[in-house]
């Protein structure tokens, strides 16, 4: 293998997905180095939901390769590609909202202990499980509210818990689903920051739909249009990529500032 192979976290190679006649993923080519930080955006429908569904195990791919640290990943289980190293967050929440942000973010932390965790041995595990929830409480800056039942926290809050459930087991790929959505932008620009800082030494995959999101976390922009992705380089670069303009980025912030200035006008 390569020096650039072992440098690479998450690769798909020529990777297609079809439901029944329909090719929702046509030939996507991606390559996350470690440590990177990558956006991936296009338009609604453009198969970035199908894409993480892909990686993340729950969907299999038609054709192609999906690659985590090397080793390939299509086919297998949800669960074992988790324990490989690659975390999941998605738009709707998952969490339990009876139980408290401590109780939600140890359930990530047993969950990654896989088989070594038994009823047998709680008790023997239970202090290494409760420092590592304690550690993922201040990572999301929650600690003040850990015995708060997650059903009274406000929505960036929740959010917050979701992201602490995913890096609960310590993996060292991130898949994020649009994180920021429906935060306001003081909310968005705090959680950015506290994104930054979980993510830091990991590599990070989100879908995202605020440019100003996007252009301010990601070393490297994909851009998603009719399950290929047409570019992936800096976000300089994709600002400025012609094509990218023309099918998707273009209409995109002028939507963006036709609300800002709807916002600034209200």
């Amino acid at each position: 293998m390569s020096a650039t192979q072992q440098a690479l976290a998450l690769e798909l190679r020529q990777v297609r997905k079809s439901f029944g006649k329909t090719e929702i993923i046509r030939g996507a080519e991606l390559a996350v180095r470690q440590g990177e930080r990558v956006a991936l955006i296009g338009p609604n429908g453009a198969g970035k939901s199908t894409l993480f569904n892909l990686i993340s195990g729950r969907m299999a791919p038609t054709s192609g390769q999906i690659l985590l640290n090397g080793q390939p990943i299509h086919g297998h289980r949800p669960y074992d590609i988790n324990r490989r190293g690659l975390a999941r967050s998605f738009q709707v929440s998952n969490l339990f909202p009876r139980l408290s942000v401590f109780e939600n973010i140890r359930c990530g932390v047993l969950w990654s202990m896989g088989e070594r965790y038994a009823f047998w041995r709680f008790l023997t595990d239970l202090k290494e499980v409760n420092a590592r929830t304690e550690q993922v409480l201040d990572m999301i800056r929650l600690r003040r509210k850990r015995d708060t039942p997650v059903s009274l926290l406000t929505y960036a809050e929740q959010r917050a818990v979701e992201v602490g459930v995913t890096i609960a087991g310590g993996g060292n790929v991130i898949l994020l689903d649009e994180p920021t959505a429906g935060m306001s932008k003081s909310e968005t620009a705090n959680f950015v920051q506290m994104i930054r800082e979980v993510t830091e030494g990991k590599t990070l995959l989100t879908v995202e739909h605020d440019m100003g999101v996007v252009f301010g976390l990601a070393d490297r922009i994909a851009v998603l249009v009719y399950g290929e992705v047409i570019a992936f380089d800096t976000p300089d670069k994709v600002r400025s990529n012609e094509r990218v303009k023309e099918a998707y980025l273009g209409s995109t912030l002028a939507e963006n500032q036709a609300a800002e200035a709807a916002h600034h006008g209200a």
